[in-house]
Parts: C-alpha cells; sequence; structure tokens
C-alpha cells in the first residue's frame, strides 16, 4: 500500500515538473527572441503562443490559411547567426499543415507578395528534440517572402 501511495505522489508529480521546465524555456526563448529584435532594431508583434512576426511587406495578393498550398522562398538562422537552411530564388512548394508550428501560423498573416521575418520560439519548431542540424530548444529566425498562394 505504501508503495501505490508512493507511486501515485511521483506520477502526479511528473506532469507539473514537465510544465515548469516547458515554461522555463518559453521565458528563455521569449528573452533571446527580444534580445533579437533590439539588436536588430526590429518592430514585431508576439502572438499568444510567443511566435513573433515582423511584416516588412504585407503583400497585396491572395491570402492564406495554415493549411494552404504556397510557394515561399526563405533563409533560416540562428539568432546568434549560422544559417541552417534557405530556398533559392525560386523558394518551395509545400502545405502549411505540413511545417513547423511557427510557419504554420506565421505565414497566414502575409499575403501574396509578402516579406518579412518570423521569430520563432523552440516549442513551435523542433522543440526539446531538435532535428537534423538544429539542436534542441532552439530559437529560430525565418526571413521569407511569400511568392505565391497556390
Amino acid at each position: 500500500m505504501r508503495y501505490l501511495i508512493l507511486l501515485i505522489v511521483v506520477v502526479s508529480f511528473l506532469p507539473s515538473c514537465a510544465k515548469r521546465k516547458a515554461e522555463k524555456q518559453a521565458e528563455e526563448d521569449d528573452q533571446i527572441i527580444q534580445q533579437f529584435i533590439v539588436e536588430n532594431n526590429l518592430i514585431a508583434t508576439k502572438t499568444e503562443t510567443g511566435l513573433y512576426v515582423v511584416i516588412e511587406n504585407p503583400g497585396t495578393g491572395a491570402t492564406c490559411s495554415g493549411f494552404s498550398d504556397v510557394r515561399v522562398a526563405y533563409t533560416g538562422y540562428f539568432p546568434s547567426g549560422g544559417i541552417f537552411d534557405q530556398s533559392d530564388a525560386q523558394g518551395i512548394t509545400l502545405n502549411l499543415s505540413n511545417v513547423i508550428q511557427g510557419w504554420h501560423e506565421g505565414i497566414p498573416y502575409f499575403k501574396e507578395g509578402g516579406s518579412g521575418t518570423l521569430l520563432i520560439p523552440s516549442a513551435l519548431g523542433y522543440g526539446p528534440n531538435g532535428t537534423v542540424g538544429i539542436p534542441p530548444n532552439s530559437v529560430l529566425v525565418f526571413d521569407i517572402e511569400l511568392l505565391d498562394v497556390l
């Protein structure tokens, strides 16, 4: 019986520990993003999820949703520098339901022909697992141009 009570206490403690860890990571990510904004003299809007959007050109063409097929030219880099991925000037075609959450949420802020920057906290990128070329819990910066809404 004593082990059962101990097991219940431990199991009930784990979710709150994970939540605190995620909240701490979100705070660290936000500090990194805010520092990047100041250092680069950007005007950014923060969403409820923690994504920051910098709109250089809102675009004048078609609008898209988080489920649209689009063609986007981009450069992805870390706030400290160092490009980890980029398209050519012709961009890539993709569906926004098949991308990281930061793109799914951020690209629809632009109309066709629009451009700007997405400052993506790690939870909206590759999270605590990372991916090839992107370490765990990395804040990501994407300069994007929405070339076409298909």
